[in-house]
């Protein structure tokens, strides 16, 4: 599986894809194709699509991230990425073009929540300049577990 992608903004005809990918990825946490219409009708909020050359040919969604900028605070909805994809620079890609993004909005910082088994999320987090701000307990649900607060300052 090639290993390049590219990194674009959101659009409709994305939606489909992402609800997709939401289930995949975050089970019955996902958001609907309603709550993803509703986001990306947003002022606020931003939304970057990943996408590969697709082995029938044209492209392939392969991932997402989400942000809303509210005055000087930016907040991180999902990032979400294809499982066969992952660990290949697509969530860093994303996650770059949301610091991008916020940065061009003259925000101070970039907050998101993260669960804490999420090692591989963490760590990417992490090597990008996010530090840990503290735990939001009982966050997540299905299953239920905490949350590591990270924020990256600009």
């Amino acid at each position: 599986m090639p290993n390049s992608f590219s990194i674009r903004p959101f659009s409709a005809e994305d939606i489909p894809a992402a609800a997709r990918l939401e289930r995949e990825a975050f089970g019955e946490n996902a958001w609907s194709e309603r709550a993803l219409t509703d986001e990306l009708a947003r002022s606020d909020a931003a939304l970057f699509a990943a996408l590969a050359e697709a082995a029938s040919g044209g492209t392939e969604f392969i991932g997402y991230a989400s942000m809303r900028a509210v005055l000087d605070e930016g907040y991180v909805g999902n990032v979400a990425v294809r499982a066969e994809r992952r660990r290949r620079g697509v969530g860093r890609a994303l996650t770059e073009a949301l610091i991008r993004h916020a940065r061009s909005r003259e925000v101070r910082f970039l907050s998101l929540e993260v669960r804490v088994s999420n090692a591989p999320a963490i760590a990417l987090y992490e090597g990008m300049g996010f530090r840990s701000m503290g735990i939001r307990r009982g966050f997540y649900a299905f299953p239920k577990e905490d949350a590591l607060v990270m924020t990256f300052d600009f």
